[in-house]
């Protein structure tokens, strides 16, 4: 079988984070081109991959590639996509989709009228303490789950002028852009929304147009909730990246790296008691994920993070926005969610 030929498409701050995703698929995959506006970045990134060619316009490697991997700001993911899409390329699509809903369903048309495999990285989907989470909480392992908490605590500072900072380019605040990783993984693990409220602030953040820091609360149907808060302006934190599955028999906590130990922990708390029920090390969720989109282009199967699901988790941001615009609380029912 011939490899998929990949062309990186933004060799910005990312592309170094995104390089190590083909660590190990060599055999299934080559990246042939590279792809920045700055074409000394594109050239760096090349120069990583034997034959690769560099340019600054992704027009220009069309005929090289198979496959596009987009990693461009927010507000370029439209016209680039729909250019690679009405090419005839597969396409793996760094999050957030699109910074419109208007945006996102002109992708999917272009996608569907190509008959090619459109997936958005959100890569936290097939990180493995996150899937063993799921599947505990989906076989009931320690009764309902009532209420899901997700933090992260980081700082994430850019110049005020940086697109990262202004709402037209980044498409919102930290939730949009940050947050839309954690929206997805509620409505994957709690189902179908209610009702939900965001508050944000760009206090300790004033870097940012909008919100630097955001705290989101959802009611899922059954009764269940949901907890997200996130921020850029983490000056010290405790809690890293944490998730807090309480359930009617204990909690589940997933605890990523901390002084203690590298990877993730999965632990489960009872009554002054816990006991680690999942270790991984030298987590690579994005290497997993570039597979399984290897896997969907191979066979025409809807990947995971299939763009119709993922557009369903940025319609509840955006109707939360709006609520919060308002100083009401959010209607999330009849929102389409991952199945």
């Amino acid at each position: 079988m011939s490899r998929l030929r990949i062309g990186i498409i933004g060799c910005g701050g990312m592309a170094g984070a995104h390089v190590s995703r083909f660590d190990g698929l060599e055999d299934r995959l080559s990246v042939t081109a590279a792809v920045d506006i700055d074409v000394e970045r594109a050239e760096a990134v090349a120069a990583r991959f034997p034959g690769a060619v560099a340019a600054s316009d992704y027009r220009d490697v069309l005929d090289d590639i198979d496959a596009a991997l987009i990693v461009l700001p927010h507000h370029l993911h439209h016209p680039v996509t729909l250019g690679c899409l009405d090419a005839g390329k597969h396409v793996l699509l760094e999050k957030p989709m699109a910074n419109t809903e208007q945006e996102c369903l002109d992708i999917i048309d272009a996608a569907e009228r190509a008959d090619r495999t459109l997936m958005i990285a959100y890569c936290m989907r097939f990180d493995p303490c996150v899937v063993r989470m799921k599947e505990l909480l989906d076989a009931n392992e320690y009764g309902d789950c009532f209420q899901l908490s997700i933090w992260t605590e980081q700082l994430t500072q850019r110049e005020p002028d940086s697109w990262m900072c202004r709402a037209g380019t980044l498409g919102g605040g930290q939730l949009f852009s940050h947050g839309c990783h954690y929206i997805d993984l509620l409505l994957w693990f709690m189902g179908e929304p209610t009702t939900g409220i965001h508050l944000g602030t760009n206090l300790g953040t004033p870097w940012m147009e909008k919100e630097g820091t955001s705290n989101v609360t959802m009611g899922f149907e059954g009764g269940a909730m949901g907890y997200h808060f996130g921020t850029w302006g983490a000056r010290g934190t405790r809690l890293r990246y944490s998730f807090h599955a309480h359930c009617t028999e204990g909690m589940l906590e997933l605890r990523h790296s901390s002084p203690e130990f590298d990877g993730e922990r999965l632990i489960f708390h009872r009554e002054g008691t816990e006991e680690i029920v999942h270790a991984a090390e030298n987590v690579k969720s994005t290497r997993t994920e570039m597979a399984h989109f290897l896997d969907c282009v191979e066979t025409g199967a809807e990947p995971l993070t299939n763009a119709r699901d993922s557009l369903a988790g940025l319609r509840v941001i955006w109707r939360m926005y709006d609520a919060e615009e308002r100083g009401v609380l959010a209607d999330l029912r009849g929102l389409t969610v991952q199945r």
